[in-house]
C-alpha cells in the first residue's frame, strides 16, 4: 500500500496533471477583489475594468502611455550628490538607493520625458512612488528644475505627475530645500507664460503638496486619490475632532476647491492634450494617425485658347 500511494500515485498523476498556470498571468483588484487578466489590466492602463479602481503605475510605464506610440526622449537630469549627510538608521542610505535602483530599474524617484501627446508637444516629470515611496529627494528637485528648463527652451507645458510621501528623511533639511527650488523653477515657467499642469495620483503628501504639486495652473487628480500634507491621524489628534467621511480624497478636495478636474487615468491623455492647448492658444488636436488638413485654396481657371 505504501508503495501505491508513495511512487504509482505520485507518478501518474504527475504525467496526466495540466502544467502549472504562472502566477503573474492574473491580478487580483485590492478593492473589489476582482481577478483580471494581466493584459487586459496593461490595456487598461492598470485600472480595474470592474469598479475603477486605479492601482499603482510605474513612472516609466506612465509616461509610455500618454506619449504618441510611447515614444519619448529622456531629459538628462544633472546627477546628484549620493548621501550628503553620511546618514544610517537601519541600513546606510546608500544601500537603501541600490536596493530601490535595483527594484525599480530607475536611477531615483521622478524621470523627466519630452515627446508629443497628440501632436502636442510637451515636456513630462513623472514620480515613482515605489522609489523610496516617491520621496522628495535633491535629485528630484534637480529633475523639475531640468523640465522646467526644458520647457522653457522648448516653448511648451510642463506636465507633472506628483506622487510622494513626503520629503526624504534621509537627507534632511537639504530634502526639504527642494521646495523653494521647485517653486522657482515653476515660477520661471509662468513669468514665461507657459502652461504648468500637475496631475496628483495617489498619494500625494508632505512637503510635495505644501510646494511644486499645488502650484499648476490646472490641478487634476485621479479618482479616489489620497492628497494632504500632514496624515488624517495627526489632524485629529491635534484639532481634538473626527474629521469627515472621504476627508483628503481627490473627489472631497475636488468639492471643496482644491482641485479643477478628478479624470480617469484612462481619459488623461485627452484630457490633458485639450487643456495644454487651449493654454497654448493652439487649435484642438487632429485626430487619428493622418497629418492635418492643409487649407483649400481656389483652383486656378485654364487659360482660353486661342481663337482661329
Amino acid at each position: 500500500m505504501n508503495w501505491i500511494s508513495n511512487y504509482v500515485r505520485p507518478t501518474i498523476n504527475s504525467l496526466f496533471s495540466r502544467r502549472d498556470v504562472p502566477e503573474n498571468l492574473w491580478s487580483k483588484c485590492d478593492e473589489c477583489g476582482t481577478m483580471l487578466f494581466h493584459r487586459e489590466l496593461s490595456e487598461n492602463l492598470n485600472v480595474c475594468t470592474g469598479c475603477n479602481h486605479h492601482m499603482a503605475i510605474t513612472a516609466r510605464d506612465r509616461l509610455m502611455s500618454m506619449f504618441d506610440g510611447g515614444v519619448f526622449v529622456e531629459v538628462e537630469v544633472p546627477e546628484a550628490t549620493v548621501d550628503p549627510l553620511s546618514f544610517k538608521d537601519q541600513k546606510k542610505y546608500t544601500d537603501r538607493i541600490k536596493d530601490a535602483r535595483r527594484k525599480t530599474g530607475e536611477h531615483d524617484a521622478m524621470i523627466v520625458g519630452e515627446g508629443e501627446m497628440n501632436r502636442t508637444k510637451v515636456v513630462m516629470a513623472v514620480q515613482d512612488f515605489s522609489f523610496m515611496g516617491g520621496s522628495m529627494s535633491i535629485y528630484v528637485g534637480n529633475a523639475i528644475i531640468a523640465a522646467a528648463e526644458r520647457a522653457l527652451k522648448l516653448k511648451c507645458p510642463l506636465i507633472l505627475f506628483s506622487a510622494a510621501g513626503g520629503a526624504r528623511m534621509q537627507e534632511g533639511i537639504l530634502g526639504l530645500m527642494q521646495m523653494p527650488r521647485t517653486t522657482i523653477a515653476v515660477q520661471m515657467l509662468k513669468e514665461a507664460g507657459l502652461p504648468y499642469i500637475v496631475v496628483l495620483t495617489h498619494p500625494t503628501t508632505g512637503g510635495v503638496t505644501a510646494s511644486y504639486a499645488m502650484l499648476g495652473d490646472v490641478q487634476i487628480a485621479e479618482p479616489n486619490a489620497l492628497i494632504g500634507f500632514a496624515g488624517a491621524r495627526v489632524i485629529e489628534q491635534t484639532i481634538g475632532e473626527k474629521l469627515p467621511e472621504g476627508f483628503q480624497r481627490a473627489e472631497y478636495l475636488l468639492d471643496h476647491g482644491m482641485l479643477d478636474r478628478v479624470t480617469n487615468r484612462t481619459d488623461l491623455k485627452e484630457e490633458l492634450t485639450t487643456i495644454a492647448r487651449m493654454l497654448m492658444k493652439q487649435t484642438p488636436a487632429v485626430k487619428g494617425d493622418l497629418p492635418p488638413p492643409t487649407p483649400q485654396t481656389e483652383p486656378e481657371p485654364a487659360p482660353e485658347a486661342d481663337e482661329a
